[in-house]
């Protein structure tokens, strides 16, 4: 990464984050849902925006395998591409937030240094959601067959088999992706939205 340039400087919008959540009805926010490959993150973050766009709410959806292919191509999979991958993401997100929107992010970022970093760039604005789903579960659903190419060693620093995953110790939400229903999963979610009167019912 190159050296930050002393000429840009930080423009103020006449339009603030406070008169764009008005017009929205609802606070902005970042739902950062983190787990295993298989775990059902991004299925689980579809759900809730659908969810929350019937509710009238804006909403935006950042999933993982989508900015692979524009905002992060440049970057592999080695830890330190996964890193500044978390970290694209997260300033991404905040700006997302500014615009008053709740933004749901599907991402694997497995290490909890990462999501701490994202926690410290969004402050109060990060919700934790932990899809907490066993790796025996994720690997017999193995939706993309990536757990049975990452065992046979056809996929290097695979998370849960050659590379690990840091599960969080307490995350705003943890939700049981292997047991619980969709439903069930996207109702958790939205009552925690309620709860903290980010959104209203």
């Amino acid at each position: 990464m190159g050296k930050k340039s002393s000429n840009v400087v930080w423009h103020l919008a006449q339009v603030s984050r406070e008169i764009r959540e008005k017009q929205n009805g609802h606070r902005g926010a970042v739902l950062w849902f983190t787990g295993l490959s298989g775990a059902g993150k991004s299925t689980l973050a579809h759900a809730v925006e659908e969810r929350l766009h019937q509710m009238g709410c804006r909403t935006f959806v950042i999933d993982g395998d989508n900015v692979r292919h524009g905002l992060c191509s440049d970057l592999g999979f080695s830890d330190t591409d996964r890193v500044e991958n978390i970290r694209r993401v997260g300033e991404v997100a905040g700006l997302f937030v500014q615009a008053g929107i709740l933004t749901l992010t599907a991402f694997i970022s497995p290490f909890r240094e990462d999501r701490s970093r994202v926690r410290h760039i969004l402050g109060d604005d990060f919700i934790e959601v932990h899809c907490d789903t066993s790796l025996d579960v994720c690997e017999a659903r193995d939706v993309k067959g990536l757990y049975k190419r990452a065992r046979a060693g056809e996929i290097a620093d695979f998370t849960g088999i050659s590379s690990p995953y840091e599960a969080p110790r307490s995350p705003e939400i943890r939700v049981n992706t292997g047991e619980d229903s969709l439903n069930v999963c996207v109702d958790q979610v939205v009552d925690f939205l309620v709860g903290k009167g980010i959104i209203r019912l």
